[in-house]
């Protein structure tokens, strides 16, 4: 059936409460709903090929509460499309999942700290699905991310922080293709997460006290390190770690148990509180130190997306170096044709590698990059 507003959305629906409840707004406001659940991980009982699979909403199973890209979570989202009675597919994006796999994989390998869920969103969310989106002739491809679309004064859509900081997940929005901005719905935006669950419970959903998950979804035990030695055994080898002035005072068992700025299970006293400082993956090598080894003043990264007018010169900014950690005035400026630089007013600390700088101005998300080193 065809919306009043004639506009038809493609709602990515993982299975929680907040995709759950981005489709029942979006219902709610006379949008033309299709439910799509990405298959990520592997399905035994699923063929090479079956990319695009209805699923029968009156055949869905009881919701569970588990992660969010399950083969319980897409029973959940299918369950919350039948409740809703919107048309439902599961998209089997596996191969294209698995170079993102190979990503994480590979960076660890390097000495970097990884964002997956950023490159998640820039290719397979707002990517593949995407293009899923305009062969279904849908106008709009939304998520239940917190974050917002708003317009400049030329009535152009920019990605904004959520009305909720606390909750705000546009700094894993950052690398969405530009062109991709009109296409883009973000129902949930404007409320915070608790409001969220009522207005599930409004709409009748089960997931309306699902957790949220708090794992990288294809390392469900959030030990990283085990990923990295199954898929990639021969480049995890036992090493030194060294002090501030290059005095190796023990050993591990591998870089890829590290990032930037750990304190914990260092596996190293000095007498004094440290963190790794500095992870040499060419010589396997562990640096640690205090807390001041960890603060510099600015950093380069590369691979940019700028989501705004590209600016030609210096520009002051919030500056955002991991999704968790709040955003710093600084200077950022376009320095190459794929550099950008950031010098923070204050030092801050752990600046890590393969992360992400997303640049705001107030609320408005400006651009970014992926960080490659310190200055």
């Amino acid at each position: 059936m065809v919306s009043a507003n004639g506009k038809r959305v493609v709602v990515a629906m993982s299975g929680g409460v907040d995709s759950s409840v981005a489709a029942a707004l979006l219902q709610e406001q006379g949008y033309d709903c299709i439910g799509v659940f990405m298959r990520l991980g592997s399905d035994p009982t699923e063929k090479p090929g079956d990319e695009l699979v209805a699923c029968a909403p009156e055949k869905a199973a009881q919701p569970h509460h588990q992660g969010c890209c399950s083969t319980h979570d897409a029973a959940d989202a299918r369950y919350v499309a039948g409740l809703l009675e919107i048309d439902f597919y599961a998209l089997n994006f596996q191969h294209d999942f698995g170079g993102i796999i190979d990503y994480f994989v590979r960076e660890y390998n390097h000495g970097r700290t990884p964002n997956p869920c950023v490159r998640c969103n820039e290719y397979l969310k707002f990517g593949k699905l995407s293009r899923y989106a305009q062969a279904m002739d849908a106008d709009f491809v939304a998520t239940g991310h917190y974050a917002r679309i708003g317009r400049d004064s030329s009535g152009v859509p920019r990605i904004m922080r959520a009305a909720d900081h606390g909750k705000d997940q546009s700094y894993v929005l950052f690398g969405i293709p530009p062109e991709e901005l009109p296409r883009m719905l973000l129902p949930i935006g404007d409320y915070p997460k608790s409001e969220v669950r009522v207005m599930a419970r409004r709409f009748g959903l089960p997931v309306h006290d699902k957790p949220d998950s708090q794992e990288i979804c294809f390392v469900p035990d959030n030990e990283y390190f085990n990923l990295v030695k199954k898929r990639s055994p021969e480049t995890v080898k036992p090493g030194p770690i060294v002090d501030p002035d290059g005095k190796t005072v023990g050993t591990h068992d591998g870089h890829q148990h590290f990032t930037l700025g750990q304190r914990r299970r260092v596996g190293v006293a000095l007498g004094y509180p440290v963190y790794v400082t500095g992870i040499d993956a060419s010589s396997n090598t562990i640096r640690i130190g205090p807390h001041k080894d960890l603060l510099h003043r600015g950093l380069v990264a590369r691979e940019i997306n700028w989501l705004t007018v590209r600016p030609t010169g210096p520009i002051r900014c919030l500056a955002k170096i991991r999704y968790n950690t709040p955003a710093a005035p600084a200077q950022a400026q376009i320095t190459g044709q794929d550099e950008l630089t950031v010098l923070f007013d204050e030092p801050v600390a752990a600046i890590t590698p393969g992360q992400a700088v997303v640049c705001y101005d107030g609320d408005v998300l400006l651009g970014g990059g992926w960080i490659d080193h310190v200055v």
